[in-house]
């Protein structure tokens, strides 16, 4: 059973047993290789402005800087035996777009011009005992399709702009090696902005030149966090959460709380930001969350786990923030816009 809150789909399944249908991982019988060449298998570039992306952020305009975004998993119905989603169903691209493009990456559109390839996600069970290791060549097919698109993305789209990396929950865990590949003591690590890792445990010492950022205007590294409701811990909290990088998504900086009246915003489902709606305190390896105040509430009420709606719950401070990191990337290096 699944449903949709905030915009984002929630699989009900997330936080108790279950049986899945699987079958071996077959690299001949996998989906067929998006070619980055081709528009049609970016979910959104400048000139690829999906409605309902307009719907939330208004039509394309053009920034001084890029964000390459990687969306959650999004595929994990439990009767799909398959390993990983196929880039050309149309109904796989219509979720990616009216779900995580729509109510996460628009967050970033504000500062930067958005990259969003599809890419060939992994199933859900990869992350669900007994199939993780089942399911490990099928992660690390949809970690190629992701550095093969951001290698086109470098190669033919950035023209040597600074660069945002930003991501969720599956999406973050393949960020995460691009960072260290692509940026963590190279050349490219002088074009990046910051690098948004949420969703997934981070930890302090992750890469060997690139270090939590603890101000709201520091570049240069990178902001971490996982959302759970106030005053409660999750089953894996030790083995999941516990010693990962914990940002403050509301101040920016090594404050434990974060109050109500300097939140800037939820994006909920119905594409309206409501302002001052939760607080925040950050305990070890774990960001809780006030129910936020908004419509329907009450069913948020009865949810702890709030990894669903990391990005959402602070749409309007990861707007300011990126605003602001790249305001500061740019005066730095002496770039005008």
């Amino acid at each position: 059973m699944k449903i949709y809150f905030l915009g984002i789909l929630i699989p009900l399944f997330l936080s108790c047993k279950s049986t899945y249908q699987t079958q071996d991982f077959d690299i001949k019988t996998s989906p067929e290789t998006p070619n980055y060449g081709d528009a049609s298998n970016w979910a959104v570039l400048p000139s690829r402005w999906p409605k309902p992306l307009e719907e939330v952020v208004g039509r394309y305009q053009e920034r001084p800087a890029d964000v390459f975004f990687i969306y959650p998993t999004l595929f994990s119905s439990k009767n799909d035996s398959r390993w990983n989603a196929d880039v050309m169903d149309q109904k796989i691209r219509d979720q990616v777009i009216s779900s995580a493009v729509a109510f996460q990456s628009s967050a970033w559109t504000q500062a930067a011009n958005l990259y969003v390839p599809f890419y060939r996600q992994a199933h859900y069970r990869i992350f669900v005992d007994p199939y993780a290791e089942q399911g490990k060549e099928a992660g690390e097919l949809a970690y190629q399709d992701v550095k093969r698109a951001f290698e086109y993305y470098l190669a033919h789209y950035n023209n040597d702009k600074p660069i945002i990396l930003a991501a969720h929950s599956q999406g973050s865990l393949h960020v995460k090696r691009l960072v260290k590949e692509f940026f963590d003591g190279t050349l490219l690590q002088s074009k990046l902005i910051a690098a948004y890792l949420i969703g997934v445990k981070i930890k302090p010492s992750e890469f060997t030149h690139i270090a939590p950022l603890k101000s709201p205007e520091s570049v240069g590294g990178f902001v971490s966090w996982n959302t759970y409701k106030q005053n409660n811990l999750p089953k894996r909290y030790e083995k999941w959460y516990k010693g990962g990088v914990v940002t403050n998504p509301i101040t920016w900086d090594e404050s434990k709380f974060g109050l109500k009246s300097s939140h800037m915003g939820v994006l909920y489902s119905n594409k309206k930001v409501y302002p001052n709606s939760l607080s925040v305190e950050c305990i070890d390896g774990m960001l809780w969350a006030s129910v936020p105040k908004v419509p329907k509430r009450i069913f948020l009420s009865f949810i702890k786990n709030y990894h669903f709606a990391d990005i959402n719950l602070f749409w309007g401070n990861i707007q300011q923030n990126a605003v602001e990191r790249t305001a500061t990337w740019l005066k730095l290096h002496n770039v005008k816009w």
